[in-house]
């Protein structure tokens, strides 16, 4: 479903991506490890067209995407969340989703004067769109409740489920647990698993080792801009290049 391929970035004298391939299968749950600063939120970036590539090309359902805006990524299916929250805090939780949904009749003013039943039908549609995506996140009681009034744990949540409105076949999560309550890092796990059931194809930069062994069938591990691991969370716990990229090398362990 996502291929990369030879995938390169630098800014200035640091190589931030170096020359990194790697291709993900349609079903499944994968996560991206490595140390701070090790490249994984650059690779994101690169992915879903915020930063330009400088050399490489990525592939999503077989055709190439590197180079386009990431609104139009996004309405292909590719979308993703960020580290720190981007919810509208003067909105509703409701409201929120409601204006995630991706290019709505109501965005274009002639709509609203020469076709305002599209446009009322559409919002009705989408209101209760998002009303059933709360309840997948178990955030339907709170509706109502302004955005900004909410947890940060919970503005993570209602995050994923802006992300949800636009129906994705991928979604790219970019530390999804960091900084929130070991309650809800369980619920989102379920949530997680839920979606990769629905036939969302997930794929997440996970610090949580854990974690990743108990979502992900497969692991991508980076260490300063290059790709040194891929397979099995298992495996990956095993390898030496991988203990190095984060223990250190064994002359420097002690």
């Amino acid at each position: 479903m996502l291929t990369i391929e030879n995938v390169t970035k630098s800014f200035g004298g640091l190589m931030a991506v170096n020359d990194v391939t790697l291709q993900l299968d349609p079903t499944g749950i994968a996560g991206l490890v490595g140390p701070n600063g090790s490249g994984k939120s650059t690779l994101f970036h690169l992915i879903t067209g915020f930063y330009k590539l400088d050399g490489g090309a990525v592939y999503f359902k077989d055709r190439r995407i590197s180079g386009l805006s990431p609104h139009i990524i996004s309405r292909m299916g590719l979308v993703r969340t960020f580290q720190h929250t981007r919810v509208l805090p003067f909105l509703t939780a409701q409201e929120n989703l409601m204006a995630a949904s991706p290019a709505q009749a109501g965005e274009r003013l002639t709509a609203v004067f020469l076709r305002p039943g599209r446009v009322k039908l559409e919002e009705n549609k989408n209101r209760e769109r998002a009303v059933e995506i709360l309840e997948i996140l178990n955030l339907k009681s709170l509706c109502h409740h302004l955005a900004g009034r909410l947890s940060f744990g919970q503005q993570k949540l209602l995050e994923l489920g802006r992300v949800l409105m636009a129906e994705p076949g991928m979604i790219l999560l970019d530390e999804p647990t960091a900084g929130i309550n070991p309650t809800l890092i369980r619920q989102l796990v379920e949530i997680i698993k839920g979606l990769s059931r629905r036939g969302i194809r997930i794929f997440l930069i996970e610090h949580n080792m854990p974690l990743v062994a108990e979502l992900c069938t497969k692991t991508f591990v980076m260490d300063s801009g290059s790709l040194i691991f891929s397979g099995t969370p298992a495996a990956a716990r095993e390898n030496s290049r991988v203990i190095e990229a984060y223990l250190g090398r064994e002359d420097h362990a002690a």
